[in-house]
């Protein structure tokens, strides 16, 4: 039964992983396509590739800092808390990717560690709150550390453009350019970061299953999650790029640049740190941020308005239908 529990495990895990790739896939290519820099077949096989790429390079090299943060959230991770939390955070992934709103798996899976830990325990001393408080601070931050990075860029792209007076075609080709080099850079951050959530819950199911010693992840749980999440980016997540690309600010290369550039930059600081942030959140932000030079329309504020309220149910109703899954699970004697 334990082996059983274990494969189970590592698939929902790595299903979570592809539905994060395909979810988040708009963090990265959106803004390309929305001003043509690139095609979006391209931009996406771009994407998909950066993020294998990006999860590989910062895990084998660099460490699992933000994966080490993960397993700090659970006073208890037995394997089937483990399953409930990433059933959890599919269930929200899907629902926020039908209706087109670039919600956080990051928001998710913390969220769905919260409701299955606390449904394991009884009560609340099934989760470490001063970790999960940690986190929680740092994914709040993120989006308007984003906004304002991208704002910043762009006041001092603007106040250059304003002194050169380039030609405005040269220039809005340089910048598709540019796109192509901060979309990789976005993708590559992504990788980076996201895909330690899922190296995470592997690896904690070994650990609970006696498969580890000590906390670490395995090159093979390394590769495997960069894997998914890449395939999981080639999907594509076409709803949400509407949103991002088209929706909340309508961008020209310019901005576009801007918003990848500070998303980028904001989660690489992130995953430094070991701080498992929102890409999604953090892209966001930084796509209104490159607006708001230039004025935000009151229709973008509007759709802004309505990913804010997403990102505030995501972590309770994650938990919500964690809790739920686990006392099913339970019921049902897996486990």
């Amino acid at each position: 039964m334990t082996e059983v529990l274990l494969v189970a495990a590592i698939l929902v895990a790595v299903a979570f992983d592809f539905t994060n790739g395909f979810h988040d896939t708009a963090n990265a290519i959106a803004t390309s396509i929305s001003t043509r820099a690139l095609s979006p077949r391209l931009a996406v096989l771009m994407s998909a590739v950066l993020n294998l790429i990006g999860a590989l390079v910062t895990v084998v090299f660099f460490g699992s800092a933000v994966s080490n943060q993960i397993a700090k959230l659970l006073a208890h991770p037995t394997v089937v808390v483990i399953i409930a939390a990433l059933l959890g955070a599919i269930a929200w992934n899907l629902v926020t990717w039908y209706a087109g709103l670039p919600s956080s798996s990051t928001h998710a899976f913390v969220g769905g560690l919260v409701g299955a830990g606390i449904a394991f325990a009884g009560g609340f001393g099934g989760v470490h709150w001063g970790e999960v408080g940690k986190v929680v601070t740092w994914l709040v931050l993120s989006p308007p550390i984003g906004f304002l990075v991208a704002a910043a860029i762009m006041i001092v792209l603007y106040a250059a453009i304003h002194v050169r007076r380039p030609r405005p075609h040269p220039l809005n080709k340089a910048f598709r350019y540019l796109q192509i080099l901060t979309g990789a850079f976005v993708s590559y951050s992504h990788g980076a970061n996201d895909a330690q959530k899922s190296m995470a819950a592997m690896a904690m199911a070994l650990l609970a299953t006696g498969h580890l010693q000590k906390f670490t992840v395995p090159i093979w749980v390394v590769v495997l999650a960069a894997t998914a999440i890449g395939f999981g980016t080639y999907a594509g997540g076409w709803r949400i790029i509407r949103t991002l690309g088209w929706r909340i600010y309508k961008l020209d290369p310019a901005t576009g640049v801007g918003a990848q550039l500070a998303g980028a930059l904001t989660i690489q600081v992130a995953t430094f740190f070991g701080l498992p942030v929102s890409t999604t959140h953090v892209v966001t932000g930084s796509v209104m941020g490159a607006g708001a030079p230039r004025r935000l329309t009151a229709a973008g504020w509007g759709v802004g308005a309505n990913i804010v309220a997403a990102w505030i149910l995501t972590i309770p109703a994650s938990a919500t239908i964690s809790w739920v899954s686990f006392a099913i699970l339970h019921t049902a004697g897996v486990g």
